[in-house]
């Protein structure tokens, strides 16, 4: 979408006018190998069917497949897909001082409105002869994707992005939960929401269920549309996706509001009485 040689606007402009962060432009990330790619591809999966698989539960459950890996190589390519383990740990680590950590303030919440609470999370997106990361806003009410970004890079930005342009169409929210990780614990990401007034929740180190929610949106993407094609690039795969939150939210009836009256995302999310107790 970028054109270096563009007669009038320069790559600074065109990144500014597109909402990319220069270093995502301009970043050139080792290629990973057609094996390992196919590799991650499966992990992903096996991840999405077994969350409580760590790097040593994963590398056997792929040797008992068929595949000769050893748990290094296991482990380094669930780090860069961002994938860890579900399951209590020790608190052993310590606190960065610019990196703080906020306590989990949605245990025994009762969520009756809209707006009450936002979620935020990361997952990995395969294309052809790579991989890219999406990152997703989520109303926990209404279970509606409130805004999304992708990114070839795990930096902070794009995640910052997407909660901007949530907060732009659909007010503030009232709490913010996300994991520890260290694109959700940066200043860039956590200051503008204090400075709204926005409490901040972080989940349990290593305890994906608190986001559950978010969690389940993922199998639901992953499952109904990108496990179902084969992008070919980032362009095509916003393209898709783009789609696929639309019908998602403005026309997939969702499980989690019954048969009697089935409602997407959006209805329940805009309907009158909850916009009225969430005013």
């Amino acid at each position: 979408m970028i054109e270096p040689d563009h007669p009038k606007l320069t790559i600074v402009r065109q990144c500014e006018i597109l909402g990319l962060a220069r270093a995502s432009y301009y970043h050139r990330p080792e290629p990973e190998s057609d094996e390992n790619l196919r590799l991650m591809r499966v992990i992903d999966e096996t991840y999405l069917a077994y969350p409580v698989f760590g790097s040593r539960q994963m590398t056997r459950w792929l040797r008992r497949q068929g595949y000769r890996v050893n748990r290094k190589r296991v482990r380094r390519l669930m780090q860069q897909m961002g994938l860890e383990a579900i399951y209590q740990k020790p608190n052993t680590s310590r606190k960065h001082p610019q990196n703080p950590i906020f306590r989990y303030l949605l245990r025994r919440l009762v969520v009756d409105r809209p707006n009450q609470v936002w979620a935020a999370d990361i997952t990995y997106i395969p294309i052809k002869g790579g991989f890219i990361y999406l990152c997703a806003v989520i109303d926990w009410y209404s279970r509606a994707v409130l805004a999304w970004e992708l990114s070839n890079t795990l930096d902070a930005s794009f995640c910052v992005r997407a909660v901007q342009r949530a907060i732009e169409q659909h007010g503030v929210p009232e709490i913010f939960n996300t994991d520890q990780g260290s694109q959700f614990t940066c200043a860039a990401f956590t200051q503008p929401l204090l400075a709204r007034g926005i409490k901040i929740s972080m989940d349990g180190r290593g305890l994906a269920l608190d986001n559950v929610f978010v969690e389940r949106l993922w199998r639901t993407v992953k499952y109904d549309e990108v496990y179902l094609k084969c992008y070919l690039s980032q362009v095509e795969a916003h393209t898709n996706l783009e789609r696929f939150f639309r019908f998602y939210n403005d026309h997939r009836p969702h499980s989690a509001f019954g048969d009697a009256d089935p409602k997407t995302p959006m209805e329940v999310y805009r309907e009158p009485a909850a916009i009225a107790l969430s005013a």
